[in-house]
């Protein structure tokens, strides 16, 4: 420094002074993008894209566990920016994520802020009238899996139609899909729409929720055509290629990346009497069945939180631990699953106990005539081959990630 110590270099010291102020004031306050370009970084981590729209205005964040800025909570970071927070929306598994699958979860108040925290699922599936006069903007940021039947996809339809009919704002914060790197599936058909299916998609659809979003809207899905004015905050350094692993579990039964990965696959098990390990330590990464012949493997389900009541609960289940085969990262659905169980059962029990649940899984009534007929993999594949050529046309539209 003592080459700037002359009272002839005070102008270059007070320029590299204030240069350096005016870096600092960017990255405190968030203004500035992180400079790292390979980490991937949600779109609820670039407040500075977002924040100046939320100020002075009253604001309602859909959200769970999984909403969160560089580890702190979306309603607790948003409510030291001052912002005026005055609702909390919740989906399926509550706020906290805590819930079991199609759990009914009441309406409350969070305990932490006071809050109100209105439930998003069972018979109010919809922000009201009610629930959204007091509202001005509404924040979405709840991370997504990729896959059709995760019912966070519906409740953003719901939010989005909601918006539109009140005339209200919506800032949707996207986050990585795990699942984006690849399309599979069955796609869905309009009779069998429901809350695990609303839209004609293959079950895996490789786009983010902020994609998705453009879809709904571009491809006039909401209710009367409706149309939600709303933004999307792209996350940073991310492509449909970009390997996320998420930092919390999702919903309480994807508790690991391999789970998420197999999630796809294994949910079809769900309308049927085979188990996916609900009530063990890893669901969703292992299959099973109390009348499968004996594969050298079994697990016993019990009670526990996220799965108070599970399939064949305390017997054994032979079956299969994925962890040992499958891939962590997997590029179509597999097939294999249900064709082995279905072969293994045979005769001695009721394969798909839920017809009409397995059909709204699935989306349509073909799969499951497809394997009572005994169709394998190979066959059942190639029937979907038109319905994903379609939709790949169509989603090509509305990515923002190419």
């Amino acid at each position: 420094m003592r080459l700037l110590q002359g009272p002839e270099n005070y102008p270059i010291l007070f320029r590299f002074l204030a240069l350096f102020l005016l870096v600092w004031v960017l990255n405190a306050s968030g203004f500035a993008d992180p400079l790292d370009a390979k980490t991937v970084y949600p779109g609820a981590e670039r407040m500075s894209l977002y924040l100046d729209s939320l100020k002075g205005k009253r604001v309602a964040v859909v959200a769970n566990q999984t909403s969160v800025i560089k580890g702190v909570h979306i309603v607790d970071t948003l409510l030291c920016e001052e912002i005026n927070l005055v609702k909390i929306f919740a989906p399926e598994h509550g706020f906290r994520g805590e819930g079991d699958a199609g759990e009914h979860i009441n309406s409350s108040k969070d305990e932490r802020t006071g809050i109100p925290v209105v439930s998003l699922y069972g018979n109010h599936k919809k922000p009201t009238a009610f629930d959204l006069m007091d509202v001005d903007v509404v924040v979405f940021d709840i991370q997504d899996v990729g896959v059709r039947f995760y019912t966070y996809l519906s409740t953003l339809h719901y939010v989005m139609e909601a918006c539109a009919e009140h005339h209200k704002r919506l800032i949707i914060l996207d986050r990585p899909n795990p699942n984006a790197h690849y399309v599979d599936g069955p796609v869905l058909e309009r009779e069998y729409t429901s809350f695990v299916g609303m839209h004609p998609v293959p079950i895996v659809y490789g786009m983010t929720i902020g994609e998705y979003a453009k879809m709904i809207n571009g491809e006039f899905w909401l209710k009367d055509s409706l149309q939600c004015q709303f933004h999307v905050i792209p996350c940073k350094n991310y492509t449909h290629k970009s390997k996320y692993s998420l930092p919390i579990p999702p919903s309480p039964n994807l508790k690991s990346d391999l789970a998420i990965s197999l999630y796809p696959s294994l949910c079809l098990f769900e309308a049927t009497t085979i188990s996916v390990g609900r009530g063990t330590s890893r669901p969703f990464e292992q299959y099973g069945h109390p009348r499968f012949p004996a594969t050298g493997y079994s697990f016993i389900p019990k009670p526990q939180p996220g799965a108070k009541n599970p399939p064949h609960v305390d017997r054994i289940c032979h079956g299969y631990d994925l962890s040992k085969t499958a891939q962590s990262r997997t590029y179509e659905l597999n097939l294999f699953y249900l064709t082995n169980a279905r072969d293994l059962l045979g005769d001695s029990a009721v394969f798909i106990d839920q017809n009409a649940f397995f059909n709204r899984l699935a989306g349509n009534g073909s799969l499951k005539e497809q394997l009572y007929k005994g169709w394998g993999p190979k066959e059942i594949r190639a029937s979907w081959k038109p319905g994903i050529d379609h939709f790949l046309t169509i989603r090509k539209k509305y990515l923002i990630y190419r």
